[in-house]
């Protein structure tokens, strides 16, 4: 795979609360936000590629619903994470 097991408890430590909490809002946004990445470098090449559009497309959207999420829940957190990623919306 393309994120080994150690990459990903790095991004997790970084981004989240700790190398073992996976499951915080901040871990998964960095988790989703290196996939997209991923992805968008992969149809770069690939043009023709749907089912990994359909998927980007996807992940996207999961990534804006948590991202709305935390919006709701806490603004400071959403601040940080959004300045952190250098996402815009």
């Amino acid at each position: 795979m393309y994120l080994s097991k150690e990459e990903k408890q790095d991004l997790f430590e970084k981004h989240g609360k700790g190398k073992n909490d996976t499951g915080s809002a901040e871990g998964q946004i960095a988790l989703f936000t290196h996939r997209i990445e991923h992805l968008s470098q992969h149809l770069k090449k690939n043009r023709q590629d749907y089912n990994t559009e359909r998927s980007l497309v996807m992940l996207v959207g999961k990534r804006r619903r948590l991202l709305d999420y935390l919006m709701k829940k806490d603004i400071l957190r959403y601040r940080a994470i959004v300045k952190e990623l250098s996402l815009r919306k």
